[in-house]
């Protein structure tokens, strides 16, 4: 039983060196005594089972000034820590001691080393995400300084060896980041990292090539010219001939130093592989030369781009049905994945590539909050995150070549298959293939596949006529078919003479979009009742898809109802199924079923009833995820009211799932509602949605429907509807750092808010003024404008707008050095968010920013610190990229006060990596000022002046005031 139970404290025991030498018994904390019997104790650990004689151990305790009774202590000492650690663990043997039988894992250093070691083994098999993950676990074993405290000469050889180790780990660990495209995080890291080992040339040769990867590279050339003049000034030596060799190709723009390798992944056991191909269907048919033809140069693809087009544009032809036939056929040839998007090249609204780049991006792996603005930016991380991946990527109704380029991958082992109505022969190295109907045979065979050869086999002229009447078009032939296979009373001959009739199809089934037409009224013709009305009223909408619960809108219909009759659909081939819960039609059926809703729909009013609905349900259910984020906000209480509900969420995190799954279908309604005279609903859906406007991923649609729900009202004579969407202009356009366009939409929409007496406009576009104002150094007319939003909220007895404007007027105080009424004011806005309703965490965190400004410029940086990181942690648990990365800015400030250089420069980096494409460059060059400030304080003089001169380069073009700032900045004699 003593066996037993000593075995059993063995297993429990732990033991810590990297960091303070601590140790546990289980979870509780074990007395490892004073600090020369806790240097015996590490000295034992770190032998790892190996006997140390009691000379060694003496000269590792105090060296060559051991007292005169040092074996007498040293026995002391081992007597003492055997009482602690129980029996069989600290062992006597040979005139030394040892510590023996711990389990496994029992020591962090061990563990450590098993860490380091099965990622050395993940690198060398090539699967980089998993060994930095398992890196990166081996240096969380780390707590802080190795043996902290320990006294003796062992410790501090062990304390230089351990620490040496860790460091490079960590180069390796931020090798593998840039070799996995994580440049901007890097940057971040190594600036940080170079503050506080200066000498140490790997950091700032990754530093390098980093920022170079970054496009930056003045300030990589910039590194190299102060790690020299370090190394002269400090050890009188040039740098290795590795970071010589890394400028000369900077300087020469090696091509081999671009970024090597994929995705900007986050840290994962395998990497995201997107399976996105739509469904083969089961009875295809024909096609065989186009299959191996495809095929063939498919799989031996590197880099090459397919193009399948129909002749003379047909519709129906079956380019898709061939395009995912043969994907599916070549998918073990492109093991990373495939991607699919429907372009909708053919409809009034075709795919924006920089919207599909988007949903690529996050299809491979990519976050959102690293996702760029702009089509340029997002392409290039697109063909980064492809870079040794094959990949293929079906890009189905293409308009034309232009919206296809961006969406190529950049380099070989990925393959690009394209449908489009036209033939891409402007796309360079596209294998053209022209895909024209059926032949009689495979017509005919594809129409007894899905009828049936018993029904075929004894009408064969009849199914010949049937086939024949089709066009030999796929589609057509295909809904002609399943026409027939639902109705089991009918003959073939029943359906061929349905379709001689030529008042109904002669005319129709020629070439052009008549012919697509005449298919799409086969299966029409074929539907009930119910179902031919949700085909009618759900093409009405815009967007590219539309969720159950929206279609259920429209429809006014129970949810259970709703997908009963869209699975009924998506089986007659006239809508797909894009995801569970989700639908879309081909944009050439959407044209249909909108004319057929023209014609068909009784009484003719229902079309916009319809529309009515989906926009009160988009509008119900948007303000109802503003409600959750911004509590007691007056704002909703001035919205039109709905008449359809909307969904309700139990959860924040569940409402702005919500919210960003639905960003493209929500402002499709809003641009189209506001089209056809329900530009009040449509103002107030954009206002209730502004979370999209300030998300980088979709300020770009947002401002879109804006600006057309704008234009919209203007033509329609709704001054009110107007006033709000200019008011969300002003907004967007600010936070994009597009002052000059935001101060006109903020002027214009106050104008037409006193006009027509909207509490909403006139409260919200004085408070954006006073934003913009301050932004631009115009303190007095900051102070006016906000004095007026400050009146007119507290008039609407809006108190969580009281509050901002309280907040912003603090800024303009901070400003104009009135130090300790911003303070005051900040704290009234923050009182006013708390009073009305605890829920207000968004809003309390607007608070908290202005706040810590304020302290800041007080000089109360701890109080600030602490304010702008929980400020800073409620915006990124919200989603808020465009806050998160100003309050990451404004602490590397607060850190610049402090004197902590190169904390506020790590920061600074940060602000720029999360930024990255939202902002605009007047916040760009301000970040790159302070970045500029921690880099000079830290000696990385070179690399401040190039973010100077950048800054400079923003400022001068704006015409800003802070250029003179930063040209004191860059006189040699400027002091930081």
């Amino acid at each position: 039983m003593a066996e037993a139970e000593t075995a059993t404290q063995r297993v429990l025991l732990r033991f810590s060196v990297l960091g303070p030498v601590r140790a546990w018994r289980g979870e509780e904390p074990l007395s490892t005594g004073s600090p020369q019997q806790r240097a015996l104790l590490a000295a034992l650990l770190l032998r790892e089972g190996r006997t140390a004689t009691a000379a060694e151990l003496i000269d590792a305790l105090w060296g060559e000034e051991s007292p005169l009774q040092a074996l007498a202590a040293l026995r002391t000492y081992a007597s003492r820590l055997r009482k602690v650690l129980g029996p069989g663990v600290l062992v006597s043997e040979s005139g030394g001691y040892a510590v023996r039988g711990l389990p496994e894992g029992a020591l962090d250093l061990t563990v450590a080393q098993d860490l380091a070691t099965e990622a050395e083994k993940a690198k060398n098999a090539g699967d980089l995400c998993r060994a930095r993950d398992v890196l990166d676990r081996a240096l969380a074993q780390w707590d802080g300084e190795v043996l902290a405290g320990v006294p003796g000469p062992y410790a501090e050889t062990q304390r230089v060896r351990l620490e040496e180790w860790r460091l490079q780990l960590l180069e390796t660990r931020l090798d593998m980041d840039l070799e996995q495209g994580c440049h901007a995080e890097a940057v971040s890291e190594l600036t940080a990292l170079t503050a506080a080992h200066p000498l140490r040339e790997r950091l700032r040769e990754l530093l390098m090539l980093a920022l170079y990867r970054s496009g930056r590279q003045a300030e990589a050339l910039a590194v190299y010219a102060d790690t020299r003049r370090l190394l002269a000034d400090e050890l009188g030596v040039d740098p290795r001939p590795g970071l010589r060799e890394l400028q000369q190709r900077i300087l020469q723009a090696d091509p081999g130093l671009a970024e090597p390798s994929g995705p900007k992944a986050e840290p994962a056991a395998v990497p995201v592989r997107p399976a996105q191909l739509p469904a083969t269907v089961p009875d295809f048919t024909g096609r065989s030369a186009f299959v191996t033809e495809l095929g063939e140069v498919l799989e031996s693809a590197e880099g090459r781009v397919m193009a399948v087009s129909a002749l003379a544009g047909i519709g129906g032809v079956g380019k898709t049905t061939l395009a995912v036939h043969v994907a599916h056929q070549a998918r073990s040839a492109f093991p990373d994945g495939q991607l699919y998007v429907d372009l909708q090249g053919a409809g009034s609204r075709a795919a924006e590539p920089e919207t599909v780049l988007g949903s690529f991006l996050r299809a491979l792996g990519t976050s959102d909050s690293a996702i760029p603005d702009s089509l340029e930016e997002r392409a290039a991380l697109y063909r980064s995150v492809m870079d040794g991946r094959r990949v293929l990527v079906l890009l189905d109704n293409a308009r034309d070549a232009a919206q296809v380029r961006p969406l190529l991958p950049g380099t070989g082992g990925c393959a690009a298959l394209i449908t489009s109505r036209v033939r891409l022969v402007d796309l360079a190295g596209a294998h053209l293939v022209d895909l024209d109907v059926m032949s009689p045979d495979e017509a005919l065979s594809l129409f007894t596949k899905i009828v049936g050869e018993e029904r075929v086999a004894s009408e064969r002229k009849a199914a010949l006529d049937v086939v024949a009447a089709c066009g030999f078009l796929p589609l057509a032939i295909r809904i002609a078919a399943s026409r027939l296979a639902a109705r089991r009373t009918w003959t073939v001959s029943v359906l061929a003479a349905k379709l001689a009739d030529e008042r109904r199809r002669l005319d129709e089934l020629q070439a052009g979009d008549l012919a697509v037409k005449a298919t799409f009224e086969l299966g029409y013709g074929a539907l009930e009742p119910a179902q031919a009305r949700a085909f009618r009223l759900l093409g009405l909408a815009d967007g590219p898809d539309i969720s159950l619960a929206a279609a259920a809108a429209v429809l006014d219909l129970p949810p259970k109802d709703t997908e009963d009759l869209l699975e009924s659909l998506v089986d007659t081939s006239l809508l797909e199924s894009a995801a569970p819960g989700r639908y879309r039609y081909h944009d050439l059926v959407r044209l249909y079923a909108r004319a057929c809703a023209e014609r068909d729909e009784r009484p003719p009013s229902e079309p916009e009833a319809a529309m009515s609905r989906l926009l009160d349900f988009y509008l119900a259910t948007a303000a109802g995820v503003y409600a959750l984020e911004r509590p007691g906000e007056r704002v909703l209480d001035h919205f039109e009211d709905t008449s359809y509900k909307g969904l309700a969420f139990t959860t924040q995190q569940a409402a702005l799932d919500w919210l960003f799954a639905e960003a493209g279908s929500l402002l499709s309604c809003a641009r189209q509602s506001a089209t056809v005279g329900m530009t009040r609903r449509a103002a107030d859906l954009l206002m209730a949605a502004v979370d999209l406007g300030e998300s980088g991923a979709n300020s770009y649609q947002f401002t879109q429907a804006a600006t057309a729900v704008s234009e919209s009202a203007r033509s329609a004579g709704d001054a009110l509807a107007e006033a709000r969407a200019r008011t969300m202009l002003t907004h967007v356009h600010s936070l994009s750092g597009r002052f000059a366009e935001s101060e006109s939409e903020a002027r214009r929409a106050l104008e037409l808010g006193i006009a027509t007496g909207d509490p909403v406009s006139s409260s919200q576009a004085p408070n954006q003024r006073g934003i913009i104002a301050l932004y631009e150094n115009r303190h007095g007319d900051a102070e006016d404008h906000l004095t007026w939003a400050l009146k007119a909220f507290r008039a609407d007895s809006n108190r969580p707008g009281e509050a901002a404007a309280l907040c912003n007027l603090s800024r303009v105080h901070l400003a104009t050095g009135r130090t300790a009424s911003a303070v005051e004011l900040a704290q009234q806005g923050i009182a006013l968010y708390e009073a009305a309703d605890t829920g207000l965490a968004l809003r309390l965190a607007n608070g908290k920013y202005a706040l810590g400004l304020a302290l800041t410029g007080a000089g109360h940086v701890d109080r600030a610190r602490t304010v702008l990181t929980e400020a800073l942690d409620t915006f990124r648990e919200n989603r808020q990229q465009f806050w998160h990365g100003m309050t990451l800015f404004r602490l590397a400030e607060v850190h610049l006060v402090d004197r902590r250089a190169a904390q506020a420069a790590e920061l600074a980096e940060q602000a720029l990596a999360v930024l990255h494409g939202i902002g605009g460059e007047w916040r760009r060059a301000n970040i790159l000022t302070v970045l500029g400030r921690g880099l000079a304080a830290i000696g990385q003089t070179g690399r401040a002046q190039v973010c100077w001169t950048d800054a400079l380069a923003v400022f001068e073009t704006l015409g800003s005031p802070e250029a003179n700032d930063v040209r004191s900045l860059l006189r040699p004699a400027a002091v930081v």
